[in-house]
């Protein structure tokens, strides 16, 4: 009954932070951007009351740890920070790393290479940090991703409004 009791409480940590994730996305979204000022007002306020009471809930499932995993973490977590700390400076190159990373944290075979010493780190960690500290690196190359289609629709808009403004000028 313990065990099933921690395993209820981290899927409920999983599911705050993907319930976290959907709020954000739909704040957003590109969608967004067609819907009547007012609309868009009203999901805003909702989207934010959501948001709110999303982190007025507190869900913690304490790992044991022994020294030796409790510094692979600390170290494992300061790798990835400084990674998103370097993200707006080159994005390109944050998701390169972040994606080796990943590579490491997975037991299938990675598209691109894998950061071997990260990879050390990882494994001296406990089981549950290492399933984290995967979900973490998983949500944060799915939010580059989302921001990176954002990018992409936003030039793309501005390109498509600059055209017909260089054609007329012609």
């Amino acid at each position: 009954r313990v065990e099933a009791f921690r395993d209820a409480a981290s899927a409920m940590e999983q599911e705050k932070e993907i319930l976290l994730e959907m709020i954000h996305n739909i704040q957003n979204s590109q969608d967004m951007r067609h819907i009547s000022e007012g609309e868009r007002e009203e999901l805003n306020l909702t989207a934010n009351r959501l948001m709110g009471r999303t982190l007025t809930v507190e869900v913690s499932v304490e790992t044991i740890r022994n020294a030796q995993q409790q510094e692979s973490l600390l170290h494992a977590t300061k790798m990835i920070d400084e990674i998103v700390n370097k993200l707006l400076d080159d994005l390109e190159d944050a998701k390169i790393r972040l994606m080796s990373l990943y590579g490491a944290c997975t037991s299938d075979v990675p598209a691109g290479p894998i950061d071997q010493k990260f990879q050390s780190v990882v494994i001296g960690c406990a089981i549950e940090d290492q399933k984290k500290i995967k979900r973490r690196l998983e949500t944060l190359l799915r939010n580059l991703e989302n921001s990176e289609k954002s990018i992409m629709l936003l030039e793309h808009q501005k390109s498509s409004i600059r055209q017909p403004c260089n054609a007329k000028q012609d």
